[in-house]
């Protein structure tokens, strides 16, 4: 595999959506648009009834954003611009009638903890680490920190954020509940994780829907938040301290 991609298939109620960039699955403001569309596609397919969301390769979940692209950042904008693509992938999740399976083969940094963390049920390996670096290149993980806070509560994200340049375990991460499950290997992981999706593409559409506006209830307000949130991370992107740690890449 050498280029980027979304890909949505369905089989058998199961929708999969695939994101995968040659750079350790970044994410550059392409990608996160079309995955973005991607999971609006699935919410409105009459034939999907349950969604599983993972990366390519075997190696890593998501890098998070693109430093490539974070360096051609000029102005507030085009900051806003950006970081507005998580923001509008979270929201995208959050919003689903559907319920958002996501499947960790391993690590995941900055935004792509947020994606980890907007999932519905999140399965990984003992290789799924993760790590919010933002801090360490001195803007912060404005845009995801609802979606983690949600999960792991407050002081969970407190650690993961100033302690910024250290990964912590997938057993970290199951102990906090970012992680529903955790397993040895990919098998058992794929293994079960189909099992759930075709348990849940039998139940009853409505339900789910119901269960699933209930358990992100409180939530309403993000559609807003987001994007002020991104507006932050934006400015802050600009800064000299920012720019030549990007430099360094």
């Amino acid at each position: 595999m050498s280029n980027p991609y979304v890909n949505f298939s369905v089989s058998e109620h199961v929708g999969t959506i695939e994101f995968y960039h040659p750079s350790h699955n970044s994410l550059p403001s392409d990608l996160l648009k079309k995955l973005q569309n991607a999971i609006l596609d699935a919410d409105k397919d009459p034939g999907v009834k349950v969604i599983v969301l993972k990366s390519g390769g075997d190696r890593t979940f998501c890098a998070g954003a693109s430093f490539d692209e974070l360096k051609q950042i000029q102005t507030p904008e085009e900051g806003l611009a950006f970081f507005s693509g998580f923001a509008n992938v979270i929201n995208a999740m959050r919003r689903c009638s559907k319920f958002i399976l996501v499947r960790a083969q391993g690590k995941a940094v900055g935004g792509g903890v947020g994606i980890l963390a907007a999932a519905d049920y999140c399965v990984a390996t003992q290789h799924a680490s993760i790590k919010l670096s933002e801090l360490s290149i001195g803007i912060g993980p404005f845009v995801i920190a609802p979606a983690i806070e949600r999960k792991i509560g407050v002081g969970a994200l407190s650690q993961l954020s100033m302690d910024c340049k250290n990964f912590y375990s997938a057993e970290w991460c199951l102990g906090k509940g970012l992680y529903s499950e955790c397993f040895e290997d990919v098998k058992d992981m794929d293994h079960t994780l189909e099992k759930l999706a075709k348990s849940l593409s039998s139940y009853h559409t409505d339900a789910m829907a119901s269960m699933k506006r209930a358990l992100w209830s409180g939530t309403e307000h993000w559609d807003n938040l987001l994007i002020e949130r991104a507006k932050t991370s934006g400015e802050l992107v600009l800064s000299e301290t920012t720019k030549n740690f990007l430099n360094k890449f």
